[in-house]
C-alpha cells in the first residue's frame, strides 16, 4: 500500500473563508510555513494548471537542512483542482539533487462544513521517501494551526 500523511483540524470560519484563505498569495505566505520556517511566494498563478513557486527558509536550519540548499526548500506547486468551496488539489515538486526527494506529491485540501466551522483534511501522497512521515505530518498539522489562526482572526 502507498503512503499516505493526513492531518486534519476543525476550524472556526466557514468553508467559503478557508478556501478562499488557500488562494490568497498573502494569506498563503502568512499561514502555510510551518513552525520553524518563514516562507516567500516568487511566482504566483491561482487559476486551474497555474500554481506557485515557495522559497521556505528554516530560522534555524542546524536540525532541519533544507531539501534545496542548507538552509530552505524550493518548491514548485501547481493547482491541479480548483473545487470552491470544499476541495483543492496541489501538486508539489521539491527543487533538490538529492533523489530521495524526487518525485510528485499530491496535497489534497478537503473542506467539509461542520457547524458554523469547516472540518480540513489534508492528504499526501506520492510523498517522497526522503521526507519523515511523522515530521511531514507534523508540518501539515503546524500549517493547519497556522490557517486556523488566520482566518479565525478574521472570522
Amino acid at each position: 500500500m502507498s503512503r499516505i500523511d493526513r492531518a486534519s483540524r476543525a476550524i472556526a470560519a466557514p468553508p467559503a473563508t478557508v478556501y478562499d484563505a488557500l488562494l490568497d498569495r498573502a494569506a498563503l505566505e502568512a499561514w502555510l510555513p510551518p513552525e520553524g520556517m518563514r516562507g516567500r511566494i516568487d511566482r504566483w498563478d491561482p487559476r486551474p494548471g497555474g500554481g506557485f513557486r515557495m522559497v521556505l527558509t528554516y530560522l534555524d536550519p542546524t536540525d532541519s537542512p533544507g531539501k534545496t540548499s542548507d538552509a530552505t526548500d524550493v518548491v514548485d506547486v501547481g493547482f491541479a483542482e480548483l473545487a470552491r468551496p470544499a476541495r483543492v488539489v496541489q501538486t508539489a515538486v521539491f527543487q533538490a539533487d538529492d533523489p530521495a526527494y524526487a518525485g510528485t506529491m499530491t496535497m489534497t485540501w478537503h473542506l467539509a462544513a461542520a457547524g458554523d466551522g469547516t472540518e480540513v483534511t489534508v492528504t499526501a501522497t506520492g510523498v517522497p521517501p526522503g521526507i519523515d512521515q511523522a515530521v511531514h505530518e507534523e508540518g501539515i498539522a503546524s500549517s493547519l494551526a497556522n490557517l486556523a489562526s488566520h482566518v479565525e482572526r478574521g472570522a
